[in-house]
């Protein structure tokens, strides 16, 4: 009979006591998918808890457990880039493949865990850090493998999502909305991280590498958050057909093809977007995540569900273990175990991750919407319109509000995709002008066509 697989869970917060649950419940399943039993040998813990079965070792010491000769795989569920990296990497020397939902550390250290797990023969899993219980690492290094990813688009953070539905569809601020969305534990006292789109990054960074083979590269993340975000650009989009989510974009350019490479390599940015009501995207509501893939030859794919919570990571989590349980299964032409079948940590050989550059800001390509408020003047319009032209950018549409009492009219445009240092030329321009009243606000836009 095989022998069983012996699991330690670092950190018994949400996800970590989740994962528990879910091997007590689902036991038999995970034996008749694995072949193996699966059992939980110890947990790393700081106070002991009585409502762990007394058979589990609760050790506070986390780097102890770690190395146990009484451990197979490492969960680590702790959180955080210091405790969480050393634990890591002393599970890795010492032989344990590691599961992780830490999305922060891998973003930040991937390169060096990865590397380092490669040089150990051992296996780094992380289905659980991006997009919760939505299995879309596998898909896009299994089930997408064949195929070239053009681009990929993201609601990837459950709170900023959750926020910019209850604005558009309950009329209501930003900072109420927000202060609800703590009460309710989908953000953290400090929400920076969720509002400010770093969360988003960080997950928009192990999508981008294995998208397009690239190494992990957070720094280079453009990162643009919700908190300017107002009622009244929420309003004005759905006037013109379309809604702003927070979203997270990697997008390969390939130049304009008139030999100015200038625009040519990986747009990794996350930011407020206006995208079309109808799109699939577009009506994912909620705390929810979706990631839409655009491929060749496949086309476009969405994968959508739970981002977060106990019952999603450690769904997660746990298809991580039962492809390691697999692993530790396989056997050579000896019949001695072998760690070596593995999907690669990034999707590619780790020798062929290229170095494609990551385009600046100021390179990107997107639509855009603009809010001007102006006095109520005859040519203001036209002032506008002929410095968006002078600067090669194309309107595709106009929207004229009626003047306010103080006499300044809101005027919205939507343009088409530009780049966004000509977008920065034509911006300071218009607010030079003497008839415009405040600075110009933009939102980029993408129609996910």
């Amino acid at each position: 009979m095989s022998k069983s697989i012996k699991l330690a869970i670092l950190g018994l917060g949400t996800v970590g006591t989740g994962v528990i649950n879910l091997i007590n419940d689902n036991l038999d399943e995970l034996k008749r998918r694995s072949g193996r039993d699966i059992v939980i040998t110890e947990v790393g813990t700081r106070r002991q808890r009585d409502d762990i079965d007394p058979n589990i070792i609760q050790n506070s010491d986390l780097m102890a457990a770690a190395a146990s000769d009484n451990v197979d795989i490492v969960i680590e569920v702790i959180g955080g880039t210091t405790l969480a990296k050393d634990v890591i990497m002393h599970a890795i020397k010492n032989g344990k493949h590691v599961v992780t939902a830490n999305k922060a550390l891998l973003a930040e250290h991937g390169n060096e865990i990865f590397a380092f797990a490669e040089a150990h023969n051992v296996h780094v899993a992380y289905e659980a850090a991006v997009a919760g219980g939505i299995p879309i690492i596998k898909v896009m290094r299994e089930g997408l493998a064949a195929n070239k990813i053009e681009w990929l688009a993201g609601i990837i953070n459950g709170t900023g999502n959750f926020i910019m539905t209850e604005m558009r569809d309950k009329g209501r601020p930003f900072a109420d909305v927000l202060t609800e969305a703590q009460e309710l534990g989908y953000a953290e006292a400090d929400p920076t991280f969720d509002v400010e789109g770093i969360d988003a990054a960080h997950k928009l960074a192990l999508l981008a590498s294995i998208a397009f083979g690239i190494p992990l590269q957070f720094d280079k993340v453009y990162c643009e958050g919700i908190t300017a975000i107002t009622l009244q650009d929420v309003n004005y989009a759905e006037e013109l057909g379309y809604r702003i989510k927070h979203l997270g974009f990697a997008v390969r350019r390939e130049g304009d093809g008139s030999g100015d490479n200038s625009t040519a390599g990986i747009e990794l940015r996350v930011h407020p977007t206006l995208i079309p009501q109808n799109a699939l995207l577009a009506n994912v509501n909620g705390v929810k995540n979706a990631v839409l893939v655009n491929s060749h030859p496949l086309g476009q794919t969405l994968y959508c569900g739970d981002g977060a919570g106990a019952g999603a990571t450690a769904s997660a989590v746990m298809a991580d273990v039962m492809d390691l349980v697999r692993v530790l299964g396989s056997k050579d032409s000896n019949n001695e175990s072998t760690n070596g079948h593995h999907v690669p940590h990034l999707a590619f050989i780790p020798e062929q991750l290229s170095d494609t550059p990551i385009l600046r800001a100021e390179q990107m390509i997107t639509g855009y919407y603009l809010r001007v408020h102006a006095h109520d003047n005859p040519g203001v319009l036209a002032d506008i319109t002929r410095i968006l032209s002078d600067a090669g950018i194309n309107i595709d549409a106009i929207l004229q509000k009626p003047a306010h009492k103080l006499g300044q009219v809101p005027v919205i445009i939507l343009t088409l995709p530009v780049v966004e240092s000509q977008m920065n030329i034509a911006i300071e321009k218009i607010e030079k002008l003497n008839t415009i009243t405040d600075k110009v606000v933009r939102i980029r836009l993408d129609e996910l066509a």
